[in-house]
């Protein structure tokens, strides 16, 4: 996104940065990214901290199927971070100081939403947050006994 944001018709300078007309980006904005899968069914992906937006990019990573993910976080901001991220009921952590990079294997097997985030300090109040999407069907035993639901 440029340094102006459209709002109403009304330009707002900087409203991607902290401490400017709003304390980093707003929750829910952002871009959705995938991850790339490997022949062997493995995925990568990487996801970046940029600076002074007090946000991971992608905020919101699609894995096509549950299986094994390897995660690289790179903390492009002057401030330490972290990740505390799911893998299959248990979480793993990783500490990334400023201008750093780390790397996690996920085991994500299920289809569903699998919320992450940072809790070191505050990070203005909220914390980073995002999301990694698994996709697919849940399994017979899962599913709840009631018509199919419209797709689109």
């Amino acid at each position: 996104m440029s340094q102006t944001a459209q709002s109403s018709g009304v330009d707002v300078q900087g409203l991607d940065h902290q401490n400017g007309a709003t304390l980093g980006r707003i929750l829910g904005r952002g871009t959705v990214g995938q991850a790339e899968e490997a022949p062997d069914g493995k995925m990568t992906a990487t996801i970046r901290i940029p600076e002074d937006e007090l946000v991971y990019e992608p905020g919101i990573l699609v894995l096509p199927h549950g299986g094994e993910l390897e995660l690289t976080l790179i903390n492009d901001d002057k401030n330490t971070h972290c990740a505390v991220l799911p893998s299959n009921g248990d979480s793993q952590f990783i500490w990334l100081v400023n201008h750093s990079k780390g790397t996690a294997t996920l085991h994500l097997d299920g289809p569903g939403y699998y919320w992450y985030g940072s809790r070191s300090g505050n990070d203005e109040g909220r914390g980073l947050t995002a999301a990694i999407v698994v996709q697919g069907e849940a399994p017979e035993e899962a599913r709840l006994d009631r018509p199919p639901q419209p797709r689109p």
